[in-house]
C-alpha cells in the first residue's frame, strides 16, 4: 500500500508552483516581444490539440479533481474563462491552496474508493489505478504540453524551469 497524500499534494503541489513559473517566463517574454496575452495563450502545437490556455485550465483541474476524490472533499469550481496570464496565475494559486490545504488525514482509506467519471459512467476505477493510470499520464501529459508549446514559440526555458530546483 503506498501513501496516497504523499503521491498527490506534495507532486501536484510542485508542479504546480513550476508551471506558473513558465508562465511568468511566458509573460517576461511576450512583454519583451510585444506579443499580446491573447496570442500566447491560442498558441498551440498542432491545429488540431488545446490552446496554451486550455492546458493550464485542463492541469489544474486534473491536480484538484484527483486530491479531491481521493480525499472525499469537493475541488473548487473555476469558470474556464482566463483570457491573461494574471488570470491563470490566479487559477494557478486558487487551485495550489486547494491542493496544500488538504492534511494528509483525509486521505485515510482513499486506497478503498472507488472513482466513477461523469463522462465514463461505466468504468469505475479503483482508487490505485483512477491515479497511477489515468490522472498521473493526464496531469503531465498537459503540463509537459504547455512547456512545449512555449518553448516551440520561442520562450528561453529548459528542462530545470520545467523540473525545478532538485
Amino acid at each position: 500500500m503506498f501513501d496516497y497524500y504523499q503521491l498527490t499534494v506534495p507532486v501536484y503541489a510542485r508542479a504546480l508552483k513550476q508551471l506558473a513559473h513558465l508562465l511568468d517566463k511566458a509573460a517576461e517574454y511576450a512583454a519583451a516581444k510585444k506579443v499580446s496575452d491573447e496570442t500566447m495563450l491560442a498558441l498551440r502545437l498542432a491545429p488540431d490539440m488545446l490552446n496554451l490556455t486550455k492546458q493550464i485550465q485542463i492541469a489544474c483541474d486534473s491536480a484538484k479533481f484527483a486530491v479531491a476524490r481521493l480525499s472525499g472533499t469537493v475541488a473548487p469550481k473555476h469558470e474556464d474563462n482566463e483570457k491573461s496570464f494574471s488570470e491563470l496565475q490566479a487559477r494557478i494559486a486558487a487551485t495550489l491552496r486547494f491542493v496544500e490545504s488538504l492534511p494528509q488525514a483525509a486521505f485515510v482509506d482513499a486506497e478503498k474508493k472507488t472513482i466513477t467519471l461523469s463522462f465514463m459512467p461505466d468504468n469505475p476505477m479503483t482508487a490505485e489505478f483512477y491515479l497511477l493510470s489515468f490522472v498521473q499520464p493526464n496531469f503531465y501529459f498537459h503540463v509537459t504540453t504547455a512547456y512545449a508549446i512555449l518553448r516551440s514559440n520561442g520562450v528561453e526555458i529548459g528542462k530545470q524551469d520545467y523540473i525545478g530546483a532538485v
